[in-house]
């Protein structure tokens, strides 16, 4: 993979977190959440913010795979979670960010752990303190010695 595509794929992510997480406040049909970041979001300049370009296609394939995947990356979540956590008690950001962690891991065996680990993390320190990018780290890492 070039260099160039590290960042479009950082980008991909963090915009993958970010309309996991409208999807699942506003229940947006997935078919318009993904057309509207691609036309409206992604590579674009929103109130003098310039987003970087994200490639699409790894984009999509993240949104479309936890989506599709939910049911059994939210019981892999569950096992991990300490007893007496539930999905329900996680803040609604974090659950997206550990959502799209734990489906790279089940299902982009092209990704090595460690670069899927570590790009979480970077998402999670754009939303949360260390604390919480910790716990994103041992949740991922507890999935992918399950998983990989």
């Amino acid at each position: 993979m070039s260099r160039a595509a590290l960042p479009a794929r950082s980008a991909a992510r963090l915009a993958a977190v970010q309309a996991l997480y409208q999807l699942e406040m506003e229940r947006t049909e997935l078919h318009l959440l993904l057309d509207e970041f691609h036309q409206h979001r992604l590579g674009a300049e929103i109130e003098d913010v310039e987003y970087l370009p994200a490639d699409n296609d790894f984009f999509d394939d993240v949104v479309r795979g936890v989506h599709a995947r939910r049911n059994e990356i939210d019981g892999l979540l569950t096992e991990k979670l300490a007893q007496g956590w539930s999905i329900a008690r996680l803040d609604r950001t974090m659950l997206q960010i550990l959502r799209a962690g734990a489906y790279e891991l089940l299902a982009r065996k092209d990704v090595a752990v460690g670069t899927i680990i570590n790009e979480y993390l970077d998402v999670a320190h754009a939303f949360f303190d260390e604390r919480e990018a910790k716990f994103v780290n041992g949740i991922l890492d507890a999935i992918a010695k399950g998983v990989r």
